[in-house]
């Protein structure tokens, strides 16, 4: 019974949040809770209080933004010369910076130039100004990924989020990239969406959101033989984001694991002093 009931029990909760909305509609007032399924929670290698980022996945990650996303989503907080942090020499980043241009200026004319960019400068948008990327976009303009990992978090709830305090969780935006980009799929009987909407059940602001799948198999290349599906992209791209957005979490984990060594050993050299001096004195 107890494994029909693990069995049946995933598939009940998704139809419940899946047609949760519905119901809603028909009670006048109420209002459905988004995102309307939970991330999925997805095994990343720098999960934990130890986790370290997976180079390999996060040049992945580089390319499928670089050959897909950026043409939407600009990164203008991250600069060409981290991402040596990635693996790569210095001729490297040059030769990966020279591809794309910039803007500078002013010359001595007083007006704006392009040119190509190096190592010091960040990763160009894709657009002018905010109200062209809206255009280009059914209205609404793609969010920077600079610190975008970061910045969406989905609620866990209680008790979940008092054993995240202890276990060091910080993937909630990684899960929900990945989810987000795994979850497009035809709408369910009751839930209505706008015409040039996509539905899915993991987008923060609603049932539908104006992006198209932006994934699919076999669309970017790899060199190390992993599979070139929409889940390995979406994984690997979702890594990048986070490394994008938290670029030094390994030094400060490290430097918060020597801190709370240093505390323990700290603390015992205390005990053990006190032990020492109170064993003589008559109580």
């Amino acid at each position: 019974m107890r494994k029909l009931f693990a069995q049946v029990a995933p598939i009940a909760a998704m139809v419940l949040a899946l047609s949760a909305p519905a119901m809603a509609a028909e009670e006048e007032g109420a209002t459905p809770h988004y995102p309307l399924l939970k991330p999925k929670l997805v095994d990343w290698s720098f999960a934990g209080p130890l986790g370290g980022y997976d180079k390999g996945q996060l040049q992945r990650g580089l390319k499928v933004y670089t050959e897909v996303c950026a043409a939407c989503h600009s990164m203008n907080l991250v600069a060409f010369r981290t991402l040596e942090d990635l693996g790569y020499n210095e001729a490297q980043v040059k030769t990966f910076a020279a591809n794309y241009e910039v803007e500078d200026g002013p010359n001595g004319d007083g007006e704006m130039f392009t040119r190509t960019a190096v190592q010091s400068d960040y990763f160009p948008s894709p657009f002018p100004n905010e109200e062209a990327a809206a255009a280009a976009n059914n209205g609404a303009a793609p969010p920077d990924f600079s610190l975008l990992a970061k910045a969406r978090y989905v609620e866990r709830g209680f008790p979940q989020f008092v054993f995240d305090i202890f276990t060091g969780y910080n993937e909630s935006g990684p899960n929900y990239i990945y989810s987000l980009l795994t979850g497009y799929q035809e709408p369910p009987e009751g839930i209505e969406v706008p015409e040039g909407a996509y539905f899915n059940p993991y987008y923060l602001a609603g049932p539908a959101l104006a992006m198209a799948p932006p994934l699919s198999d076999e669309q970017v290349t790899y060199d190390d033989g992993s599979p070139e599906t929409v889940d390995q992209y979406s994984k690997d791209v979702s890594a990048f984001m986070m490394w994008a957005a938290e670029p030094h979490m390994e030094e400060r984990k490290r430097t918060g694991f020597m801190v709370i060594l240093f505390l323990l050993i700290l603390t015992g050299l205390i005990f053990m002093t006190k032990k020492s001096i109170f064993s003589r004195v008559e109580h």
